[in-house]
């Protein structure tokens, strides 16, 4: 059994690293988190005409129709850059969630926006910081109109829709609101990660569509799928971090010789590699379930989510204190992957969180 990407899907990596390259070197993100622009929206432009954001759309609603595994090729890459893009929220869920549970005219009305780029999506679930399930939640849903707030909401500065989790006659499901409609107020929130924007959105009375089977099990399917997907990027960015490092440490002399050939700093280094390592062939494995639609994905996501969440935090870390004191300044790079690290540890629920929903996915499974 060849678990391997094709060669179209490795050409479509390249492609899409070389264009990144390009036009979004880290400088890119630097400007972003230093300046006034929510994002970088002549890249948003670019990666839509490529076709990343409907990667998973099918053609008929505008999309290029290429599949999740070279989604997760494309999130790979979009880690690596640290890309400053709403890419996440809107590909990884809200266009996931409407592809699932939205009806004909549901997709047909906001698809080919999402793929064509003109709309850019969010998920709306927590209503506080460190909610990390769809537990308690207080935004309800009467008659067709949402009341509540969501906080912190990823990208909801700057997103025409959101899926909101809300509940209705006790129920909690998902629903598409315009966020360019009424009865709707926002607030931009400050983020350890000012190139990536967070917002708290007030609804009241504001007009919600359902997506019908969007139940508990359809929500808690939406986040694997998303925990597969910002796994590839967590492990792009933390090969980039370590890339960095390592040439940094081959170039930083300490009593004549470069610290890279002390044995601490090769071991330290020899480690992070094996995460790293071990993170990838993890979210592999979950992107493999996700494709083929294998009940695995509900173990195999949480893991891949944990696993890159641990090896891209552990290696930012481990760059801020191999580049020394100057890994702490505002000049150096280090902080923009420190800052991502944890910016997408905590976006879909923290490490922590996964690791409990594995546990009880296991003993559910052992007890069957």
């Amino acid at each position: 059994m060849n678990f391997d990407f094709s060669d179209e899907q490795k050409l479509l990596q390249q492609t899409a690293r070389d264009y990144l390259e390009a036009n979004s070197p880290l400088s890119t993100c630097r400007e972003i988190l230093e300046g006034d622009r929510p994002y970088a929206a002549d890249l948003w432009k670019g990666a839509a005409e490529m076709g990343w954001q409907g990667a998973v759309i099918p053609e008929q609603y505008g999309g290029a129709e290429f599949g999740h595994l070279e989604l997760a090729m494309i999130a790979y890459e979009v880690g690596r850059s640290l890309a400053p893009i709403p890419f996440g929220p809107s590909v990884y869920v809200a266009t996931e969630a409407i592809l699932r549970f939205g009806s004909e005219d549901q997709r047909s009305d906001w698809l080919p926006k999402l793929a064509d780029g003109t709309a850019i999506g969010t998920f709306a679930l927590s209503e506080k910081p460190g909610q990390n399930a769809a537990e308690n939640i207080a935004a309800a849903v009467s008659s067709g109109k949402l009341s509540g707030v969501k906080m912190p909401v990823a990208d909801g500065d700057v997103a025409n829709l959101a899926v909101v989790a809300a509940s209705e006659g006790g129920q909690v499901s998902l629903y598409i609101v315009n966020l360019e409609g009424s009865g709707i107020e926002r607030e931009s929130l400050d983020s350890f990660d000012p190139s990536r924007g967070q917002a708290r959105i007030r609804f009241d009375g504001a007009a919600a569509d359902k997506l019908e089977g969007a139940d508990a099990d359809g929500i808690a399917t939406l986040l694997d799928v998303a925990a597969v997907l910002s796994a590839f990027e967590q492990v792009g960015a933390a090969e980039r971090a370590l890339e960095i490092t390592r040439e940094f440490i081959l170039g930083r002399y300490a009593f004549g010789k470069p610290i890279a050939a002390f044995q601490a700093i090769k071991h330290r280094m020899a480690d992070l590699w094996c995460k790293i390592e071990l993170a990838r062939s993890n979210a592999y494995y979950a992107a493999w379930a996700l494709a083929n639609d294998d009940p695995e994905l509900a173990t195999a996501g949480p893991i891949a989510r944990i696993s890159a969440c641990e090896a891209f935090e552990d290696t930012t870390v481990e760059m801020i204190e191999f580049h020394g004191g100057v890994g702490y300044t505002w000049e150096y790079d280090c902080h923009l992957f420190y800052r991502r690290a944890k910016l997408l540890s905590s976006s879909l629920g923290t490490p922590k969180y996964w690791k409990n929903i594995l546990i009880d996915r296991l003993q559910a499974e052992a007890a069957a």
